[in-house]
């Protein structure tokens, strides 16, 4: 329906000109943007040694749950032998303080399981949350009413505290990486809800949403065809700035304990057992530390740089709120009167 009013709205209008798709929009403006760019590849880049980790590690020679005793020196307390925890040709980062693992190993194996974490936690919070935003702004009155109170609720609730909560009571024998996923996957879908559910009811009142409607169309079909399309804009941006901050939630329970276990290594868990050997062995720290605050800088800034390619009036707006110049000098008020 929408094709079809599209056509006619255009058929006065001059072919000559091909039309751009909005994929290719989308990726002319991305590719503008440097920052986001360079995020792009740091985040490939990441994905890559995730998803490689067996592969690395298998070139090195180690894997991240051996214990190398010998490499450990017990009359100073449990501190690697060697300079800088321990390089060497065999152990590419040094290995851990009192255990030996291999860091190197335990550090892109975390990998895995942060971003593993956060993609799947992010991917059913999107799911829960467009299902519900929009059963609530296309249903009727008291579904709307069931389902927005519902979403308060889940939006009221503190993130952290319920995840402690139900990570507590939860048998010991549950995959822990399984059910962090979980836990923040049904606590933080409520924010996503509402921005389906207002997107929704302001996609109701446009034009070819109603000649759907009125050409005999159900509810589903609308929303499929005429409405979820329009909705991918937001969804998008919202996941890609909700991915980072996933990341930063399962570092912070397996920091407090009650995340991931041992032996399955976790940046957040090399943290909180790093706490007291940052005098000792710093980059036992500082290596997961700044593991996570590149992950999530380069996420945070690419999904900026998403939000601002699949919504064009954001740069307009920056461009003409800072007076930005052209090639003669001009601003864009003066080239514009």
């Amino acid at each position: 329906m929408s094709e079809a009013l599209i056509a006619v709205e255009t058929a006065g209008t001059d072919t000559s000109v091909p039309a751009v798709s909005g994929a290719r929009q989308f990726w002319r403006r991305l590719r503008a943007q440097r920052a986001a760019l360079v995020a792009a590849a740091v985040v490939a880049l990441l994905v890559l040694v995730a998803l490689g980790a067996p592969l690395l590690t298998a070139l090195e020679g180690q894997d991240p749950t051996t214990y190398h005793p010998s490499l450990i020196d017990s009359a100073r307390g449990g501190v690697p032998v060697g300079s800088f925890g321990g390089i060497c040709g065999d152990h590419w980062l040094g290995v851990e303080p009192q255990t030996g693992r291999d860091l190197f190993a335990r550090l892109v194996y975390g990998a895995r399981v942060s971003l593993g974490v956060a993609l799947a936690a992010t991917v059913l919070q999107i799911a829960i949350g467009v299902a519900v935003g929009a059963a609530a702004a296309l249903g009727s009155g008291w579904i709307d009413q069931l389902l927005s109170r519902a979403t308060d609720v889940i939006v009221a609730m503190p993130l952290m505290i319920m995840a402690l909560a139900l990570l507590a009571i939860v048998p010991a024998g549950f995959p822990r990486t399984v059910l962090v996923t979980l836990v923040i996957g049904l606590i933080g879908w409520g924010t996503i809800a509402k921005i389906v559910r207002a997107q929704t009811l302001t996609l109701k009142g446009l034009d070819h949403v109603a000649a759907a409607r009125l050409s005999g169309w159900n509810t589903w079909r609308v929303a499929r065809r005429e409405l979820l399309p329009g909705l991918a804009a937001p969804v998008i941006t919202y996941a890609a700035l909700l991915v980072p901050m996933n990341i930063s939630v399962e570092a912070a329970l397996s920091f407090l304990g009650v995340g991931v276990k041992p032996p399955t290594p976790s940046w957040g868990q090399m943290l909180t057992a790093a706490d007291v050997w940052y005098q000792a062995a710093p980059q036992y720290l500082l290596l997961p530390a700044g593991a996570l605050f590149v992950t999530v800088l380069a996420l945070t800034v690419l999904g900026d740089g998403v939000r601002t390619a699949l919504d064009p009036r954001a740069a307009s707006r920056l461009r003409v709120g800072t007076g930005r110049r052209d090639r003669t000098g001009k601003s864009s008020e003066e080239a514009t009167a």
